[in-house]
């Protein structure tokens, strides 16, 4: 049984051409996914133009502090600076970012206590971030290995939540720094 003899059956006939007072089963049929499908459209097709012309926010990191810990794994306090190029606030509900070096994810940070970036301003955030204990051995191991490497790479992703009604926003930083500028 297909799906337009299941409607046919629920109206009580199963004629697809009986009309009564002018109502037959074909509009019915076609009324009643229309009626379906056209706020499923609307909806979907409303979130589209929410912000256009919207920038990606820029986010650099500020500050770099070690924190006191009570245990093995180093703790840090990383500052991260938005900079909010739109013509709307950004009401922050959650950041997400990873430092990596050499391809291995040394450090994670999360925090949901956000200031409102107002439009065309820019604001600080502070972010307590944990060490990964095995990547950091990784890549400590990998750095001894290839002594002659020079430099290092990094990579900075970050993730801004700014609620459900709009796009995840993620930022991506890339690049090299020498390292034998850091040792004596």
């Amino acid at each position: 049984m297909n799906l337009k003899d299941k409607f046919n059956a629920a109206c009580g006939d199963s004629s697809p051409n009986l009309k009564i007072s002018g109502f037959s089963h074909r509009k019915g049929y076609k009324a009643f996914f229309t009626s379906l499908l056209l706020p499923v459209v609307l909806i979907f097709s409303s979130c589209a133009p929410l912000q256009p012309g919207f920038e990606t926010p820029v986010v650099s990191i500020s500050s770099f502090e070690a924190l006191p810990s009570q245990s093995i794994v180093p703790q840090f306090e990383i500052g991260l600076h938005i900079v909010n190029p739109n013509r709307s606030a950004l009401n922050l509900k959650g950041v997400v970012y990873t430092i990596s070096l050499e391809g291995h994810k040394l450090m994670t940070g999360v925090t949901n206590e956000l200031p409102v970036i107002e439009a065309y301003s820019e604001g600080d955030i502070l972010i307590n971030a944990s060490v990964d204990l095995f990547s950091s051995i990784g890549f400590f191991t990998d750095l001894i290995r290839n002594q002659n490497l020079g430099k290092i790479s990094y990579q900075f992703n970050a993730k801004l939540d700014v609620g459900t009604l709009h796009p995840i926003i993620r930022v991506t930083k890339e690049g090299a720094f020498n390292y034998s500028s850091f040792l004596f």
